[in-house]
């Protein structure tokens, strides 16, 4: 049996993009044009777009309550949004990927469309998200007028029954921007050449962890396996790598799966010696490697601005895969510091400001607004 037919009109505002912000979603009858559900939201400090997300997702859950066999036009005047959910844009910001992959997941792919309409065709949506607005800027949420229908609530002529109100998150609540997707960042354990302190990239003799490492790794295997939130292990392809994730991995009965971007910086003829050694033989190129994100050690392939970008693409692609979840990510000093300094949105040069022991423990929350927070940094209390 068919499902329904059904209009989805939303919209979402920030008065500062970003600032205080709501959202507003009305479903319709696809024949009639009769409202049958409307929903609104104060979601604090946000901005135009995760606002607009929020709003299309309310919308699409509306629907599904109503009827979760529909089949839904959405109608937005977010240009962007309506595109990327079309599959013609691109999610690029990782803040809206977790978003977009929940509005994704509300009703079967096959059953919803998406259109652009004017902002004048968009009135009722764009009142809603005024209205919460308004609201919580006076320190409150939006409530359905009592005669209107609220989201989940059906109407068949005769008086809407209100459903019953959805959880609230309190009074000027600040803004829910669903579970973040926390990337808990391991280095590696020691290896031969680590007490040392010689290069070791991407590009040398891959050396496994010592026996001293093999400990640093069952320790942090112990610390995580205590903490239970660890759903999922990436780890660079590097031996030392491989098996610091491996004893986690093991403990927590996951897989790991390997990102080629999350191997070491390609230290090219410095590989294997120490910091003095590189000194006395390429004084010129290290103090250039020092003082330029653009300056490539001698004989390398890779600046630390080549880094940053395969080191964010793999951040992108690992947020994208498990929004929202918890993950380990096994990898080296350059590209840890790195996901570290584009968190903080610190300059390059920050990288050699940063202290990144073997076996140390950092973590980074991405929020659904594209902001991220540092959690955690260089934390070696599971080695006491």
């Amino acid at each position: 049996m068919a499902g329904a037919r059904y209009l989805v009109e939303a919209d979402g505002g920030s008065r500062g993009n970003p600032g205080p912000a709501g959202y507003g979603a009305v479903v319709r009858d696809a024949d009639t044009g009769q409202v049958l559900a409307e929903a609104a939201e104060y979601i604090g400090h946000a901005t135009n777009n995760v606002a607009e997300y929020r709003g299309l997702i309310a919308g699409l859950r509306a629907a599904r309550d109503l009827d979760p066999d529909a089949r839904v036009a959405v109608r937005m005047d977010s240009k962007l949004v309506v595109e990327q959910m079309s599959g013609r844009w691109q999610v690029k910001h990782p803040g809206m990927r977790p978003l977009a992959a929940e509005a994704r997941g509300i009703l079967p792919a096959g059953n919803v469309t998406y259109d652009w309409i004017p902002r004048e065709r968009n009135k009722d949506a764009d009142r809603l998200a005024n209205e919460a607005m308004d609201a919580g800027q006076r320190g409150g949420q939006w409530e359905p007028p009592a005669s209107a229908p609220a989201a989940g609530a059906a109407s068949s002529g005769a008086d809407p029954v209100p459903a019953a109100p959805a959880p609230r998150a309190g009074w000027a609540a600040p803004a829910d921007l669903g579970t973040p997707t926390t990337l808990v960042l391991l280095r590696h354990g020691e290896t031969p050449l680590t007490p040392l302190k010689r290069f070791s990239g991407s590009t040398g003799s891959d050396p496994g962890l010592s026996e001293k490492g093999r400990w640093q790794a069952e320790r942090a295997a112990d610390a995580l396996a205590a903490r239970g939130t660890v759903q999922a292990v990436v780890a660079s392809p590097m031996l030392r790598t491989r098996q610091t994730a491996e004893a986690t991995a093991r403990r927590l009965g996951l897989e790991v799966r390997i990102d080629e971007g999350l191997r070491e910086l390609d230290f090219g003829d410095w590989e294997g010696l120490s910091f003095a050694e590189v000194m006395e033989r390429h004084p010129a190129d290290l103090t250039t490697w020092l003082g330029s994100a653009r300056a490539k050690p001698t004989g390398s392939t890779e600046s630390l601005t080549t880094l940053a970008q395969r080191v964010a693409q793999a951040r992108d692609r690992i947020t994208a895969r498990y929004a929202g979840r918890t993950v380990l990510l096994v990898s080296h000093v350059s590209p840890i510091k790195t996901l570290v300094r584009l968190a903080l949105g610190a300059p390059p040069d920050a990288v050699h400001r940063m202290e990144l022991s073997a076996a140390a423990l950092s973590a980074v929350q991405y929020y659904g607004d594209g902001n991220a927070s540092l959690r955690l940094l260089n934390d070696t209390s599971h080695l006491r």
